[in-house]
């Protein structure tokens, strides 16, 4: 663990920056918090409301365990405590978009105590230095709706499709010191959300943001006032809140102001925050238990099912990558990042060993580099994503096979592979459609290699005379000759018997 070095120069000298992050995340379920309405993104406005989501009266509302459980694993995912006993209460304020006048939180009794993230601001570097990020609690709560004030010139409207969606509220402590540790700690998280399985992590569709607390101090002093920048909804955007506040907050200091506790808003079109309102402590809510709701009250074998439900967690897979399967520590992160890109692997893994007959510690470092780099800089290429890849798991660890078993070059991969993009043909149909299997005819390269020798007089009497390098354009003007059909490892013994 290290200490940041991250300041702020002003002009009566060094400013340490203080951040901590709440960051709501959409639970992944399919129905609301307590009602059974249902989540999907996208829907038209006011299709997927309840009575319960738009207060009629007499409605109750009735937790789903679906969102509890879901809560419960992220919990266990970040090791923090899970609390058996927990309470609702009722947050108290008037908006439009809240139907009931209140907001069903947990203030007091959360269902997840302290637990921590362990982040690496270089996670491609073996050797970077990590730090841990406290979690103070995560809270479960409703969404409100959605106002929408773009739809007629005097009037706003009101979408209740997010009314009453299960909420999870992840509020870290104030570790983080840098931008840079800000944008690490949210990427980690939402790394670990999306293997739980607990939130997709979609940004853009508002299924995750974070709420940014900003402070400055001098290095060593006590903390100073805090703003807190709402609904910021990109990793980039959260690092540039906290340059951005950080350094405002500098300037109204040394200019012998006072930074004002307020909500503030992030405007990333002028790069700027402004203010929206005074900042408002508990008590301004008037939080109460919820009277329509008993206490969650969670026995061993809950917890139990929840723990056993968990999938390996980004860190612990990253280290089996590297120890069991050989990885450098730049692919296993690279690999590891996201859920979806492990999946993928590890599919390709499954496959590829299963072709060839190997164990997936045998075929793990060709199918890493192949992913990463032919898949990943072909679907850059087209702007797919992986998973609109034309190109399966299956269908790769057949082309790898075929350049294992050495069917066909590396060379004639790549151009069997622009195939396989165009017409989704699989990699054995291909080459032997279009003829490209390598071959090991001693005879015709040997007639090859010859020709070139012959041809190149003037570079053979330098190689013999010293200059070895020249080896590589034999081999390469034989594989040109040969069509790339020939084995390279044929071609390479033929030409230096020759050379002999």
């Amino acid at each position: 663990m290290t200490e940041s070095t991250y300041r702020i120069q002003g002009a009566t000298g060094e400013w340490e920056v203080v951040i901590g992050l709440e960051v709501h995340a959409q639970v992944t379920s399919q129905a609301k918090l307590f009602s059974g309405a249902a989540t999907a993104f996208g829907a038209e406005p006011n299709t997927q409301v309840s009575l319960v989501d738009a207060a009629m009266p007499g409605m109750l509302p009735v937790p789903n365990r679906e969102c509890i459980r879901q809560a419960v694993r992220t919990g266990m995912a970040i090791k923090a405590q899970i609390n058996k006993w927990s309470r609702f209460d009722r947050k108290n304020y008037f908006y439009a978009d809240l139907p009931q006048g209140y907001q069903i939180s947990q203030l007091y009794h959360p269902l997840v105590g302290e637990g921590a993230i362990e982040i690496s601001l270089d996670d491609k570097n073996p050797d970077a230095a990590t730090k841990k990020i406290g979690i103070e609690r995560i809270h479960v709560e409703q969404d409100a709706g959605k106002l929408m004030h773009d739809q007629h010139p005097t009037r706003s409207y009101v979408d209740l499709n997010r009314s009453g969606v299960a909420l999870m509220e992840i509020v870290s402590k104030p570790d983080m010191r840098s931008p840079a540790e800000a944008g690490a700690y949210l990427s980690k998280l939402r790394t670990i959300l999306r293997y739980v399985g607990s939130c997709d992590g979609n940004m853009d569709q508002g299924s995750m943001r974070a709420d940014v607390n900003v402070s400055v101090r001098k290095p060593g002093e006590p903390f100073g006032t805090r703003t807190e920048t709402k609904n910021v909804n990109s990793v980039r955007f959260v690092m540039a809140v906290v340059e951005h506040e950080a350094n405002r907050q500098v300037d109204v200091l040394e200019a012998g102001g006072k930074v004002v506790q307020e909500t503030r808003l992030y405007d990333p079109d002028r790069n700027e925050t402004r203010s929206m309102r005074s900042k408002e402590d508990a008590h301004d809510y008037r939080y109460f238990p919820d009277p329509d709701l008993l206490p969650l009250e969670l026995d061993d074998a809950f917890l139990e099912e929840c723990r056993q439900s968990l999938p390996e967690l980004p860190d612990a897979k990253r280290r089996r990558y590297e120890k069991d399967l050989g990885l450098s520590a730049y692919n296993a992160a690279t690999l590891t990042a996201d859920a979806d890109t492990a999946r993928w692997f590890e599919a390709l893994l499954a496959e590829g060993a299963r072709i060839q007959k190997k164990s997936e510690g045998e075929v793990a470092k060709a199918s890493a580099n192949w992913l990463l780099s032919e898949l990943y800089g072909a679907l850059n290429r087209l702007g797919k994503s992986l998973e609109d890849s034309p190109v399966g798991p299956e269908e790769g660890a057949e082309l790898l096979a075929l350049i294992a078993d050495g069917t066909i070059s590396g060379t004639i991969a790549k151009q069997v592979f622009e195939i396989m993009l165009e017409t989704g043909d699989s990699a054995p149909k291909i080459v032997e459609e279009k003829g490209l299997k390598q071959t090991s005819d001693t005879g015709a390269i040997e007639a090859a290699v010859a020709k070139v020798l012959a041809d190149n007089g003037d570079k053979v009497e330098q190689y013999k005379a010293g200059k070895e390098a020249l080896f590589g354009f034999f081999v390469g003007q034989t594989m040109k000759a040969m069509q790339g059909k020939a084995n390279p490892q044929v071609v390479n013994e033929l030409i230096r018997k020759a050379l002999s």
